[in-house]
């Protein structure tokens, strides 16, 4: 290839090197295992800046005197912004995957760093919308690099490890939160920070260390490291060939939508876990928030533990789907047990981390073989359009749980007065003993009983919804590519590398 061509990645350290990535060859193992680990390091980061705002929701609302449905409607608006931002990532087909990523570590690091200083709760919004925004974009360039840095023999692992991304960056929130809130007298502002620098030394890693591959390398389907030199020698031909008219046409078939909305709502109590779980254990288990994401910790290190675990088998036994029945018969299980402990609020702490550690094991298992079988469909309809097929499903994913956080604070409407417990409970401290507490105090006092009393059993309602959600997953993962059976999977695994061997040996 020409030096002159743009796919090809300059050498040394010219300034182009910033801007052209791409690989005008596959890498060998290692090389393709640094990029695939600098892939799954930024997206932890992504998650990281864009979940931080979970960790301290209960402070953050506090200190800007922010109501529970106007926070709820700051997500339901990024969530939206987002689902945009997925769709406008689908251009990665055309323009590549990696810049994307790292100049939107910039952008999220700067923002994370710009958050504390907001003067109002409408400034906040306008940062973590823009974060949200962001983060659509990366959620389909991601997976998309870590799609073509591996074969499909191998890809539940990769996809395993990608997933420890959102994963990942929630464990480090509430790892963090734990650790450090108390040094900072509580100070919501100082995860803010701490983020911020973690993002922006993400970029620098990004500049330097992400790459991908020219478009006639990633526009084909690879089944195992053995197609490499058989890939290598199509290159040029797949990328001149390469089906990139109606793009959105090509991928909005039912084939990939309905996979798409069955992971969307099997992911609504994941997504709920992001947002609200640490104001759920505070107002309804009367946890402090650092404990609150002492318990979460568990939650978000049993879910990475699953994911990678059962990547690997799958890759082994060669199947996705049994997995995927298998993750949600658990999941649902273990989100029903949760669903009874609401009504016991002297539940203890290490009740709850029993109980949604095995939730967290079952999402596990039923989402990294999705994101295998996923990814391996549309390779099926069209592996030229990989991020375009990703954008559908960023898009889906997004307006799901757009649509999940508004509906959410109607379902359980108490929470709305339980997030004021602290100024009203600190306002009743002040008033001298022996003195009657004003009207106003008492009628809030009266409402902050009520809502305590009514809102376990609203919560139980958005727990039946989730249940409804996870089984529903089962009926709309089917179309998905893949067999039931690994003796099957084995079968066309080894027919694969005859034909590979005879088009090698022709070529030869």
């Amino acid at each position: 290839m020409a030096p002159t061509d743009p796919t090809t990645t300059p050498s040394g350290l010219s300034p182009d090197r910033l801007w052209r990535r791409g690989l005008d060859r596959y890498p060998d193992t290692a090389a393709r295992y640094r990029y695939l680990a600098v892939a799954v390091f930024v997206t932890i980061v992504l998650y990281y800046e864009l979940y931080v705002a979970g960790g301290v929701a209960p402070l953050m609302l506090a200190h800007f005197k922010m109501s529970f449905l106007y926070y709820v409607n700051i997500l339901v608006l990024s969530n939206l912004v987002g689902a945009f931002g997925s769709l406008a990532a689908g251009v990665a087909d055309r323009w590549g995957r990696a810049n994307l990523v790292t100049y939107g570590l910039l952008a999220t690091g700067l923002l994370a760093i710009l958050t504390p200083a907001a003067p109002n709760k409408a400034t906040f919004a306008v940062f973590a919308i823009l974060s949200g925004l962001v983060e659509g974009m990366c959620l389909v360039a991601t997976p998309a690099l870590v799609r073509d840095f591996s074969p499909q023999i191998g890809r539940a692992s990769a996809m395993g490890f990608w997933t420890l991304g959102p994963v990942i960056g929630s464990l480090v929130v509430s790892f963090v939160a734990n650790r450090t809130l108390p040094h900072f007298d509580e100070s919501w502002s100082s995860q803010y920070y701490i983020v911020g620098v973690v993002g922006l030394g993400a970029f620098a890693v990004a500049l330097f260390g992400l790459r991908e591959l020219r478009p006639g390398l990633r526009d084909q389907v690879m089944v195992s490291m053995a197609d490499r030199a058989l890939v290598e020698a199509r290159a040029e031909t797949a990328e001149r060939e390469a089906d990139l008219r109606n793009p959105w046409r090509q991928m909005l078939r039912p084939s990939i939508l309905a996979p798409a909305l069955g992971v969307s709502v099997f992911l609504l109590i994941y997504y709920t876990a992001v947002a609200f779980f640490t104001i759920y254990l505070t107002t309804n288990f009367g946890l402090t928030t650092a404990k609150a994401n002492g318990v979460n910790s568990w939650y978000w290190a049993m879910n990475a533990v699953s994911l990678v675990i059962v990547g690997v088998v799958s890759d082994r036994l060669r199947v996705r789907k049994p997995f995927m029945v298998g993750g949600t018969v658990l999941a649902v299980v273990m989100t029903y047990v949760f669903m009874t402990r609401t009504t016991h609020p002297h539940t203890s702490a290490s009740t709850l981390i029993w109980i949604i550690s095995l939730l967290a094991v079952g999402l596990g298992v039923a989402y990294t073989p999705w994101m295998a079988a996923f990814t391996e469909t549309v390779e099926r309809r069209n592996p030229a359009l990989t991020a375009t097929g990703l954008a559908v499903w960023g898009w889906i994913l997004r307006i799901v749980v757009c649509v999940a956080y508004f509906v959410l604070p109607y379902v359980v409407g108490a929470m709305d007065t339980l997030t004021r417990a602290p100024e009203v409970l600190a306002a009743a401290k002040k008033v001298p003993p022996g003195t009657p507490p004003p009207p106003a105090l008492l009628h809030e006092l009266g409402e902050l009983k009520k809502a305590a009393a009514d809102a376990p059993h609203q919560w139980q309602h958005w727990w039946w919804i989730c249940i409804a959600a996870e089984v529903a997953f089962v009926l709309l993962m089917l179309p998905l590519a893949g067999r039931w059976s690994p003796k099957a999977a084995r079968a066309d695994a080894e027919a694969h590398e005859r034909e590979v061997a005879r088009l090698t040996g022709s070529a030869g």
